[in-house]
């Protein structure tokens, strides 16, 4: 069909609130007309307007029933019943743009001289002449006639004349519109150098409907009356409100419309400054090139426009963007298998879990060490995307604790080898492809504590955002007290990723002990588009049994987060900006395996660091190719891939030895995570 319509709320900022709207789409013109009723829509009183052409869609991955659409450099939020209805409100205006960007390429350019289009003008106005006059005729005759069935014919006759006849008045008030606009263009140009001589340059079609049309014509045009001698009664009389005619998409006020609240940036000084991170100051073969601590901003997107266009014009909403090849130009030097490593940032914070005496305090602390988990792993507020792992790509650090006693008995057995029984091991491993699922493990031998999880990381295109939902789960095991605390992961939302993208966390979150029946609910709050604060999280924690939480957690998940408990006490939970994170301890380049990240992605970080773009685009689609000619070889050969350090067990992926295994615990043959 190409006319959509029915009811929508819209944000107006005049009332701080949702209003009531009857929207009405046409695809042909890619106009997305509102009216405050559907009767006023009839009548014709109209209250503002969206021009969908070069229009992005966008929707928010937390809310399935509002929508956005960003178009002149302003952001329309509106809100449907239902997900359903949102669903084919986006399927039909993802429709209309399609059919702009289509006729825009598509039109022809067969040009005719101004005197050629004036007598197109003539020739339309007498055929309007003729049918007007027979339409009365056909009038005289109802008037007329006594026979009530003959009569409704020619009732059927004369309403559909009438809106005939309405049609072709739209359309030679639009004309002049068009040649109106033109004749000034050609005003400005000295030399004109289309078709045609000096003197009498030629029209073309696209130089009068696409640049000149204004989508806004509509409501003037219903008003317009046009009789005998049409066209130039109604240019005559519509003079004054050519001259007017707004360009954009436009609401009834000024202040009517709300523009979204995290406007766009077009340099990043505009971006909000973050304060760097505290930290531990030691000696732990950090290495330069992977010192994400020295990253510079993105700045504006605008001047990758033509690459973020490509992009763009490759993906529609909700489409899963694992197989679309995003620009090297946004990746931060590390893979994602090292940025699961930085859950453990605070490695003191995850080993004195523990160490707490009680079900309850333990608890406590695995929220608290949960809750500092986010922060390291995102160093700026500009959003950039870590390397994706290559099948059989794997990852390994340890860090040393604060405090803690010297140690040179090592950990043989356990994930490095060459650590102590004293430091925090960490493992990961890329095990799948499609999907893309990456397991990791993590351990502190002395205190009997160990981390299985895995993650499967999937990235949905959302108009003006990108959501990447992080599917998986993992398990604390505390060994000396046979408890498991079993927990899931937040989604991570890059937005505005036309102008200065920035990232933030959104979902719910649960931690649970089945053995001490204690647990935790936690919701990372994406940013409302109105108001609101940035990186909000809140957490519950909940006593075995009870409905009511015996504390409650507010704050920033990068900031400072504040816990208020049911006996009066308060304070600061988690403060982000002044504890220390500790570099993890990795093997130097020419001592790693070949598939372990920083070596295998050696060039790539090397030219990234060194700004040169082009060739680290070069070595990353090397990465890729030689990863797709290997899949295919084995599929050739018909032979597994066996992967190093993990194995499935059911839907989950989890570690080959750990720690509960080797110390021989019981059920440690089975797998810890459960559904």
């Amino acid at each position: 069909m190409a006319v959509t319509e029915g009811p929508l709320s819209k944000w107006t900022n005049v009332m701080k609130g949702w209003q009531y709207r009857w929207f009405v789409l046409d695809s042909i013109s890619g106009i997305l007309s509102y009216y405050t009723s559907k009767e006023k829509m009839v009548k014709g009183t109209r209250r503002g307007c969206v021009r969908l052409s070069g229009a992005i869609i966008g929707i928010d991955d937390e809310d399935d029933s509002t929508f956005t659409i960003t178009v002149d450099q302003k952001t329309f939020h509106f809100q449907a019943r239902d997900s359903d209805e949102r669903e084919r409100w986006i399927t039909a205006l993802e429709r209309a743009i399609e059919k702009q960007l289509s006729s825009a390429s598509q039109k022809s350019h067969h040009l005719i001289t101004p005197e050629q289009f004036e007598h197109k003008l003539m020739e339309t106005d007498a055929y309007l002449q003729l049918l007007i006059e027979q339409n009365e005729t056909v009038q005289r005759r109802i008037n007329g006639c006594e026979d009530v069935a003959t009569k409704e014919n020619y009732s059927v006759i004369n309403v559909t004349a009438d809106a005939m006849i309405d049609a072709i008045k739209h359309a030679i008030v639009m004309l002049q519109i068009a040649k109106k606009g033109f004749q000034k263009k050609m005003e400005s140009v000295k030399e004109p150098v289309l078709n045609g001589t000096a003197n009498e340059p030629a029209l073309t079609e696209d130089a009068n409907f696409d640049h000149f049309k204004p989508p806004e014509a509509e409501d003037e045009l219903l008003a317009v009356s046009v009789g005998h001698s049409s066209y130039g009664k109604a240019a005559a009389e519509d003079d004054e409100s050519l001259e007017n005619f707004p360009t954009t998409s436009y609401s009834s006020s000024d202040d009517d419309e709300f523009y979204d609240a995290e406007a766009p940036k077009s340099t990043v000084e505009k971006q909000e400054s973050v304060a760097p991170p505290v930290i531990a100051a030691e000696d732990d073969c950090f290495d330069d090139l992977y010192d994400v601590q020295d990253e510079e901003d993105l700045g504006s997107m605008e001047k990758h426009g033509s690459m973020i266009g490509h992009l763009l014009s490759q993906v529609r909403i909700g489409m899963d963007l694992t197989k679309v090849v995003l620009p090297t130009f946004i990746l931060e030097r590390r893979s994602l298998l090292e940025m699961f490593a930085d859950f453990f940032a605070h490695p003191d914070f995850f080993c004195k879990i523990a160490e707490m005496p009680t079900p309850k305090d333990r608890m406590v602390q695995v929220v608290r060490w949960y809750l500092s988990a986010f922060h390291a792993g995102r160093p700026s507020e500009i959003a950039k995307k870590p390397y994706n792992p290559i099948l059989g790509e794997t990852f390994e650090c340890y860090w040393n604790l604060p405090g803690a006693p010297a140690c040179d008995e090592v950990n043989k057995e356990g994930p490095i080898p060459t650590a102590s029984k004293e430091n925090l091991c960490f493992v990961a491993e890329q095990v799948s492809h499609h999907p893309p699922i990456s397991a990791f493990y993590a351990e502190h031998q002395n205190k009997k504590i160990s981390l299985d999880g895995y993650i499967w990381t999937k990235s949905k295109f959302l108009g003006l955002s990108i959501g990447v939902h992080m599917i998986g789960q993992a398990v604390i095991s505390v060994i000396d007290h046979e408890e498991e605390y079993i927990f899931n992961f937040p989604n991570g939302y890059g937005r505005s990723i036309l102008t200065v993208p920035w990232v933030e966390l959104g979902g719910k979150i649960q931690i649970s002990c089945a053995k001490t029946g204690f647990s935790a609910n936690i919701e990372f709050h994406t940013k409302p588009f109105y108001g609101g604060k940035k990186n909000r999280v809140t957490a519950q924690i909940f006593d075995p049994s009870e409905r009511k939480p015996f504390v409650a957690i507010e704050g920033e998940w990068n900031g400072v987060m504040y816990a208020k408990y049911n006996t009066g006490m308060n304070e600061a939970f988690v403060d982000t900006k002044s504890i220390p994170i500790f570099k993890k301890r990795v093997k130097p380049l020419d001592q790693q395996g070949e598939f372990e990240s920083r070596r295998l992605w050696k060039e790539v970080t090397y030219n990234l660091k060194a700004k040169n773009i082009e060739a680290a685009t070069e070595q990353k689609h090397a990465l890729e190719q030689r990863q797709r000619e290997e899949a295919k070889q084995r599929k050739d050969e018909g032979i597994k891939w066996e992967t190093k350090n993990f194995h499935e067990e059911g839907e989950h992926w989890v570690y080959n030895r750990p720690l509960l295994k080797r110390l021989g615990m019981p059920g440690a043959s089975d797998s810890n995570l459960t559904e």
